[in-house]
């Protein structure tokens, strides 16, 4: 018996032809597998939203780009002061990202463009806020599975003063990472 040759294999016993397919194939897979693990988290770990208004000054600038967690709360509810991004509750193909003041059942009052939960005497900490206005809005019942939302811009805001409630299966996400302007974390 003879002995077994041990088989060679190397690129330079391949034909060219073979050698550039395989690198081909390995690129093809490796952009196939990026596009599907990048549809995959954007569609369910983050939310990435460009800023197209002051509404939100001074903690978020016109035109920063900020990144929001889907699973934020997955395992807990939001809470009082969280910068939310969630569809609009008038078209719900439109994001939005304001802040979340009134949680599901409280009273929410605005005297003097200061905000009063459950008619306490001490309004919310507000020293977010960057254009105060003083003006007053009815006291409102927030519905459940709803929360009363503000901008940080109060003046130049349009929120839950107009157009009302937001559901909670509209908020898709807490902000927690700006970029683009500046970077930085999001309280």
């Amino acid at each position: 018996m003879s002995p077994k040759k041990e088989e060679v294999t190397n690129n330079e016993s391949r034909p060219i032809k073979t050698i550039v397919f395989d690198e081909v194939l390995s690129w093809a897979k490796m952009i196939v597998f990026t596009v599907i693990a990048a549809v995959l988290i954007n569609q369910f770990v983050i939310v990435n939203a460009s800023i197209p208004t002051g509404s939100m000054e001074s903690v978020i600038m016109p035109n920063d780009r900020i990144i929001a967690f889907r699973l934020s709360y997955l395992f807990r509810e939001p809470e009082r002061f969280d910068i939310v991004i969630f569809r609009f509750p008038n078209d719900e193909s439109r994001l939005y990202v304001k802040r979340i003041i009134g949680l599901p059942g409280e009273t929410v009052t605005i005297y003097n463009g200061r905000v009063y939960i459950d008619g306490a005497d001490v309004h919310l900490r507000d020293d977010f806020v960057s254009n105060r206005v003083v003006d007053n809005h009815d006291s409102v019942v927030v519905p459940d599975y709803s929360y009363f939302m503000l901008g940080d811009n109060r003046r130049f805001s349009e929120d839950s003063r107009a157009w009302g409630f937001v559901h909670r299966d509209n908020i898709l996400g807490r902000a927690i990472f700006k970029y683009y302007r500046g970077f930085g974390l999001l309280h």
